[in-house]
């Protein structure tokens, strides 16, 4: 199903997030901190059950591709509270891939119940949703563009699990100069920024990835997540921003 929403400004999402961590934190009495715990915020405190299965056969949807991995991570039920993980993401039994699981129940457990939940009725009001109670609200599929629904969501999630006060300590903490880091441009040129050495032949993504990893190991989060996420902060970029090339001078 396909979940039609407004647009929401990125700020409106981060200050949703960041008052999640503070309600939990509040209700528990205690200081939240990285590894954030995601599980004990959807399970615990927004009181959704969360359950693996294998979610190709639960919505009896053939998998694709040659490979025939799920590409179907996440489902939401906004009515229930029911969130189902595909099995192959379960922690327990690859714990390679814990990232991605914590990101997934961020997505669904933050980001749709947070921000879609309001938009779903279980009648034709105006301006509502029609549920259908035994399918999904939402499914999240990685074969599908992403619609405005799922962008949300997963930027929720990268807001949750890397809280931006959290990030730049971390990377403070990291970098006492506090510089942002920048890829080694192919032509020198005079610049603000810590350069980044690589090989011009490695890729771009798997380059910055191996460096954010230190940071998602502190996150519990995929690489490329962190990596994501640092980007959209400002404080990892893949060439000088010319901007701050104008403004300071260079």
């Amino acid at each position: 199903m396909t979940l039609r929403v407004p647009y929401i400004a990125d700020d409106a999402i981060e200050r949703d997030a960041a008052a999640l961590l503070g309600e939990f934190a509040h209700a528990r009495g205690i200081e939240v901190s990285a590894p954030i715990p995601i599980e004990d915020i959807v399970e615990k405190h927004l009181k959704l059950h969360v359950e693996f299965d294998d979610l190709h056969r639960l919505l009896d949807v053939p998998r694709s591709g040659f490979s025939l991995d799920p590409d179907m991570f996440g489902a939401i039920w906004l009515e229930a509270g029911r969130i189902v993980i595909d099995e192959s993401l379960d922690p327990e039994e690859r714990p390679e891939r814990e990232g991605r699981y914590r990101f997934t129940l961020a997505h669904e457990g933050g980001g749709h119940w947070r921000l879609h939940r309001p938009l779903v009725r279980p009648t034709r009001d105006q301006g509502s949703l029609l549920v259908d109670r035994e399918r999904p609200t939402i499914i999240c599929r990685s074969s599908q563009a992403k619609e405005r629904v799922e962008w949300q969501a997963d930027f929720y999630a990268s807001c949750l699990l890397m809280p931006r006060k959290m990030v730049f300590a971390a990377w403070d903490e990291a970098f006492p100069d506090r510089k942002q880091r920048v890829l080694q441009p192919e032509t020198r040129i005079e610049h603000p920024f810590v350069e980044i050495g690589r090989d011009f032949d490695d890729d771009e993504d798997r380059v910055l990835e191996s460096f954010a990893r230190p940071f998602a190991e502190r996150f519990l989060v995929s690489p490329i997540a962190m990596r994501i996420r640092l980007e959209k902060l400002g404080l990892l970029h893949r060439v000088v921003p010319r901007q701050r090339l104008l403004t300071e001078g260079f």
